[in-house]
């Protein structure tokens, strides 16, 4: 019987090439196509046409559409919480590491409108993807021990009050920017000011700060 070529998960011929680079133009399109158009409307062609890459390849490195989209996703959350690591929180005052943390919260969600609206259709599907990860919760342990930590030694401090939950507090935290920012244009037209606008940003933020601290004042 002659060999089946069709099947996009066959290995790409010839010697693999700059294999990191050729996936993450794959992942880097991918996600681009995502946030664009959510998982039913993204096109596989088009993914591979602006990662210059063939389909095959992309399903020899990814395994398929949703395999895709959960390694988007994946991606996607590593990268925050690996430049949330970089803050160094724990050597930092428990009141100006919650700021900071805060701070890098609103500012990220800014740098990267995409992530939003990944999240947005992951929601749609009701996680069914990051249910299958098997490293979304460990990328999430380091974020609830530092919160933890600013948490603890803020209470010895006594500059926070005792009994924050540190998920409650983090949920709370990328909420006041999330729907801020996914609803910032029916929320403009709703109460007819520019949410958009930078000095609307920024005043933003300066609030989420004020009502975070508050909350956690003694």
């Amino acid at each position: 019987m002659p060999r089946d070529t069709t099947r996009p998960s066959a290995r790409p011929a010839g010697p693999p090439r700059d294999a990191d680079a050729s996936r993450a133009r794959i992942l880097a399109a991918a996600t681009a196509e995502f946030a664009r158009h959510g998982l039913s409307g993204a096109r596989v062609d088009t993914i591979a046409r602006r990662a210059k890459a063939n389909k095959r390849m992309l399903y020899y490195y990814y395994g398929g559409k949703e395999a895709l989209f959960l390694a988007v996703l994946e991606a996607a959350y590593a990268r925050i919480r690996g430049e949330e690591q970089k803050l160094d929180l724990s050597a930092k005052a428990p009141v100006e590491g919650m700021r900071e943390l805060v701070t890098f919260t609103w500012r990220h969600f800014l740098a990267h409108p995409e992530f939003i609206s990944l999240l947005n259709t992951e929601n749609l599907h009701r996680a069914k993807h990051l249910k299958r990860s098997t490293r979304i919760r460990s990328l999430h342990s380091p974020l609830i021990a530092t919160i933890s930590d600013l948490l603890a030694r803020g209470t010895r401090a006594g500059v926070f009050r005792a009994g924050i939950d540190p998920v409650q507090l983090y949920v709370s935290i990328a909420a006041l920017g999330y729907f801020y920012l996914s609803n910032a244009y029916t929320l403009s037209t709703i109460f007819g000011r520019d949410l958009t606008a930078p000095k609307a940003k920024e005043e933003r933020i300066a609030h989420v700060v004020d009502l975070v601290l508050g909350a956690l004042a003694p």
